[in-house]
């Protein structure tokens, strides 16, 4: 059986840990990174049939307790014939709400067959919360979560979640990196940009920034930075709320 890892991943937690798990199973697998625009409109969806001899990991964060806006956008062009798969999600210590059986509905509507699911814990994007999750102790219980989930016959619990889902999906974000005389132009940041929100000027066009923070992440210079007093008073507030560590939940 062939392992495919598919994955929306803005600061890399969701990579690390679907990547990991593809590993366990198959150190030949294939990864699809549903991250960046593809196509000259910048939102064509990558066009993927898979067959019932695949297993599919496929993983998204948690964006104000629902899958991104986008990140389900672009999953449209993927498919299913009875595919088995696993479903990630991945949040920052707060909950994942409605987004794992959000992402169950999807991935069953385009002809999945769930045999697992987990809701992982990774670094927040805001504030210093559980940073440098996931961690060894993290990644060691998904590989044992996957292996009994491509062992077995499905999933055999229900997955925690509301319908109908009880929060919108987040189509813009709260913060808008700004960019400091700092930048040198390279142009990392625009081209990388999971919401093509980075201009030609390289500022951040705050009606399609997501806030996934990944050009302050991977700015080669610190030109990106979100350095306001508003955004300084949350990220406090916000690590302090979220400081007790939640642990990965696991349905087989």
């Amino acid at each position: 059986m062939k392992t495919t890892a598919v994955y929306f991943s803005p600061t890399g937690n969701t990579k690390k840990s679907v990547e990991a798990m593809a590993r366990t199973l198959d150190a030949e697998f294939q990864a699809v990174d549903l991250t960046v625009p593809q196509g000259k409109d910048g939102e064509a969806p990558a066009q993927l049939q898979f067959s019932g001899e695949d297993l599919v990991i496929i993983g998204m964060p948690v964006y104000g307790g629902r899958l991104p806006a986008l990140a389900v956008r672009r999953l449209s062009g993927i498919r299913g014939d009875q595919t088995p798969c696993v479903l990630v999600v991945t949040y920052g210590n707060r909950h994942y709400d409605d987004a794992l059986v959000e992402l169950q509905d999807l991935c069953e509507a385009r002809g999945f067959v769930v045999k697992g699911a987990a809701a992982l814990v990774g670094r927040h994007t805001y504030g210093e919360i559980q940073v440098g999750r996931p961690d060894a102790a993290d990644l060691e219980a998904d590989a044992a979560f996957i292996r009994k989930a491509a062992a077995g016959n499905g999933l055999s619990v229900p997955i925690p979640g509301s319908r109908p889902y009880q929060k919108q999906p987040l189509e813009r974000g709260q913060f808008a990196p700004l960019t400091s005389e700092a930048c040198t132009g390279c142009g990392l940041c625009r081209k990388n940009c999971p919401a093509g929100a980075i201009g030609p000027d390289f500022q951040v066009d705050a009606q399609k920034c997501i806030s996934c923070f990944r050009c302050i992440r991977i700015c080669p210079a610190g030109a990106k930075h979100m350095d306001t007093e508003d955004y300084r008073s949350f990220a406090q507030m916000f690590t302090q709320k979220l400081a007790q560590r939640q642990e990965n939940e696991y349905f087989l």
